[in-house]
């Protein structure tokens, strides 16, 4: 059994959630009351004083990463289907199949923002062949791992997460993609000094600290596709975009945007 702490009324991106972090929460869960209402699950080695109007409770512990990965199906954006390996995929003429485990990380094209990203691969003007792309934040490797698939050139994806990049390894492996993956960021040593596109699923803030990194290694003409981004956070990102770099293309699923940027081909 194990103490949960029960709070109505908050979820993930709550200032409660964060609050619980910082007192030592072990993991977070997301629930819907029968009437619609959010419930946050906040899991503690042991219970402590709490004033946000909660409730403890104590519960079987359950294996939450295993539970979500069994009950994952795959998903189909165009012709293309990402598919964990422990299902059965009904492919039709055409389909582009990347079959993927998440393991701890994030990437598996069911959340909006991963969505959006492979729906901006998939639709680069003139396609990817003969191109080359950088995934920043690369999670599972989903992103590189598609962009290689498309007919990229050359493909790399690197994360700040050192526990993420045997994940992404192992997934390009089983695809049989010649991704690289390394730790780091846009800054991590051994990539190339340019690319012709540049991918990043991060968040608004982060985006904005990034983005000067993100236009010095766009070859004039290049394009980003930037996205983890709330909606009420749209500004934050476009009044941080470097000189002669330009907003081409908006996405929205739900509260989250894809924003996609060009660089000026004469810069």
């Amino acid at each position: 059994m194990v103490n949960v702490y029960r709070l109505q009324g908050a979820d993930g991106e709550s200032a409660e959630a964060a609050a619980l972090w910082e007192l030592g929460c072990q993991g977070l869960v997301e629930e819907t009351t029968a009437d619609g209402v959010p419930v946050l699950l906040a899991y503690f080695l042991d219970p402590i004083d709490l004033a946000f109007g909660g409730t403890w409770e104590m519960r079987p512990e359950v294996d939450h990463i295993a539970e979500y990965q069994a009950n994952l199906a795959p998903v189909r954006i165009g012709n293309l289907v990402v598919a964990p390996s422990h299902a059965v995929v009904a492919a039709t003429d055409g389909d582009n199949i990347i079959w993927l485990d998440p393991g701890s990380a994030f990437g598996t094209g069911h959340h909006e923002t991963t969505a959006m990203a492979l729906a901006a691969l998939l639709a680069t003007p003139g396609g990817l062949t003969g191109k080359s792309v950088l995934d920043v934040g690369s999670g599972t490797g989903l992103l590189a791992i598609v962009a290689d698939r498309l007919g990229a050139e050359s493909t790399y994806g690197v994360d700040v997460d050192p526990l993420t990049v045997p994940v992404a390894t192992h997934n390009a492996a089983r695809n049989r993609s010649r991704v690289r993956f390394a730790h780091g960021s846009v800054e991590a040593p051994g990539l190339p000094t340019f690319f012709d596109v540049l991918v990043a699923n991060l968040y608004a803030e982060l985006h904005m600290a990034l983005f000067p990194d993100y236009a010095a290694r766009l070859l004039p003409g290049g394009t980003v596709h930037l996205t983890g981004i709330l909606v009420s956070l749209r500004s934050v990102v476009t009044d941080a975009v470097p000189a002669g770099m330009r907003l081409v293309n908006e996405r929205q699923e739900g509260e989250w945007l894809l924003l996609s940027f060009q660089k000026d081909a004469r810069v």
